[in-house]
């Protein structure tokens, strides 16, 4: 979760510099990916296409082993945790690219 948060928090910094708004728009993302991920739901109650789509999202397979790890119920996968690391790796390089190409013109840098 450390290295999602590490990766979304350099897009959105690096985003946020040159779009002001976004800020905004960031507090409301962030309230409709909580419901995008299975906090209080298991996702055993999803069904269909749902599903599929649950196990692409990163923080899916972390919350599944969390709750596996501490309450003894949740959808343990290993593959739902494959998925989830490839992801979040990804979107670590994507942040790391794109803050570095920001850092540049950032007003404070000289």
């Amino acid at each position: 979760m450390a290295v999602f948060a590490l990766g979304t928090g350099m897009i959105f910094s690096a985003l946020t510099t040159k779009y002001k708004d976004l800020n905004m728009l960031l507090g409301f993302g962030v309230s409709l990916y909580m419901y995008a991920t299975p906090v209080i739901y298991p996702i055993s109650e999803l069904k269909g296409i749902y599903k599929e789509i649950a196990y692409y999202n990163p923080l899916t397979g972390i919350f599944e082993c969390f709750k596996y790890g501490w309450l003894g119920k949740g959808d343990f996968s290993v593959p739902m945790l494959g998925i989830s690391t490839i992801i979040i790796f990804f979107i670590l390089a994507i942040g790391t690219v794109i803050f570095n190409k920001v850092e540049k013109t950032f007003m404070d840098t000289v």
